[in-house]
């Protein structure tokens, strides 16, 4: 038998941690401008008030930021999907991470600077198209990274995304209960990204020195070493080809032809994940489509409470909504259902259009719709399934598809999988204009 067959331990769950900790970081750009609209909103409407415009512009920042957001998320996944065989991932996730860095060190200085609301409104939107320009890499990088670790860290980077949520909602939260004024507080919120950011690039240099870590991300290579010291006649090719042991069967594959053992074309892997594609297209599309454009306008019933008032958008949509997406990617590490194979999986998938309508008839003031579910009960009850179904099908769909390929395709299944998440990202955020024309 083979020296290595069994793979070291993850010693303290360190790896586990940190794949954790990156799935986070991975999604803190899009959550920490997402959750800021309520910032962003009040300072498009005080610096017009300032410049006593007569008639104020409807800037629809929710609509251009959310689309602003997918674009580039979109178009740089897809270049992410055809060129990362040529630039080393370490590269590419080392200068993602700085950027975005930079980025937001740049949104927290320009907190304190006065300008006029065109150019706040421009400078906000540049920023926004490149921070997920880079977060776009970001995320193909380590989406293909964490497929060649077992199952089960595809989950826990998938819950450590859901986190990102919840981190930027409970600091716009205590931002919103501050005493301080709109610019002190959006100063000390951006701030916390700049610093999370740099503990999360001290993490990833860290993973590599990690055994555990190593022997997966180096597979090919450690197996290539088993194979060479193994005696002569433990290499009889019908002994080979009987055995049913998985790490034989790797060996068989190495002794193959050069031309063999190479990568498989980004369209034949394709062809084995289409389905996971297609599937988390929808589930994105779905989400993005009412979330946060018609989410946000949702209202509570009891206006007469100020606190409450002031707090409802920040918890009943964006806590609600993360908390629930951060348990809905978590439940896949312990059940699984339905399976990879199941035709009820699609299913499923596509019922998720029906959150589509009943959002759009909750409690949303001056709605051109009927409003059915007035109270905030049903629209906590309705965000608290929504959010559960996007983060539960949407980390099954990325656990899967790294499933249905070989080892040595599994960096490409999950840069793949990146580019039609951010698809699905795109559509709904294209979606979302007309839907909120509609209210």
């Amino acid at each position: 038998m083979l020296s290595q067959k069994n793979p070291p331990v993850d010693r303290g769950q360190a790896t586990a941690i940190i794949v954790f900790i990156l799935g986070l970081g991975s999604l803190l750009p899009w959550n920490f401008f997402v959750t800021a609209s309520l910032y962003f909103n009040e300072c498009l409407n005080v610096t017009q008030n300032s410049t006593q415009r007569a008639q104020p512009e409807d800037y629809s920042f929710n609509s251009w930021m959310t689309f602003l957001s997918m674009l580039p998320l979109l178009l740089f996944t897809l270049l992410n999907s055809f060129l990362y065989q040529w630039v080393r991932e370490r590269i590419r996730v080392v200068v993602s991470m700085v950027a975005i860095l930079l980025l937001f060190s740049l949104t927290a200085a320009l907190v304190r600077v006065k300008m006029n609301p065109d150019t706040f409104f421009s400078i906000t939107m540049g920023t926004i198209w490149f921070i997920n320009a880079f977060s776009a890499v970001l995320q193909g990088s380590l989406f293909g990274l964490v497929g060649l670790l077992p199952p089960r860290y595809s989950t826990l980077f998938m819950s450590g995304q859901g986190l990102a949520g919840i981190f930027a909602a409970l600091a716009m939260l205590f931002s919103v209960l501050g005493n301080a004024d709109i610019r002190t507080a959006a100063l000390g919120y951006f701030i916390t990204p700049c610093v999370a950011m740099s503990a999360i690039l001290a993490c990833y240099t860290l993973l590599p020195h990690l055994e555990f870590a190593r022997f997966y991300l180096n597979r090919d290579e450690t197996v290539n070493q088993a194979f060479e010291k193994m005696p002569v006649e433990s290499l009889d090719k019908e002994f080979l080809k009987k055995s049913k042991d998985p790490e034989f069967q790797v060996l068989q594959d190495l002794r193959q032809p050069e031309t063999q053992q190479q990568r498989s074309s980004v369209f034949a892997v394709f062809k084995k994940i289409w389905v996971m594609a297609a599937c988390v297209t929808c589930i994105f599309a779905v989400t993005l489509s009412v979330f946060p454009v018609i989410t946000v306008q949702v209202k509570t019933v009891y206006r007469g409470s100020a606190g409450w008032d002031k707090v409802f958008t920040c918890v009943c949509c964006f806590i609600v909504f993360n908390s629930l997406d951060l348990v809905g990617r978590s439940v896949p590490s312990l059940v699984q259902w339905p399976s990879k194979e199941s035709r009820l999986f699609p299913v499923v998938v596509f019922s998720r259009m029906l959150f589509v309508p009943l959002l759009m008839v909750c409690n949303i003031p001056n709605s051109r719709l009927a409003i059915l579910l007035p109270h905030d009960g049903a629209f906590v009850l309705v965000m608290v399934l929504f959010a559960f179904s996007n983060g539960y099908l949407a980390s099954l769909c990325m656990a899967y598809a790294p499933q249905l390929v070989r080892s040595r395709d599994c960096e490409t299944a999950g840069a793949l999988m990146t580019f039609f998440l951010a698809l699905g990202l795109s559509l709904g955020a294209s979606i979302s204009f007309l839907l909120g024309s509609l209210v």
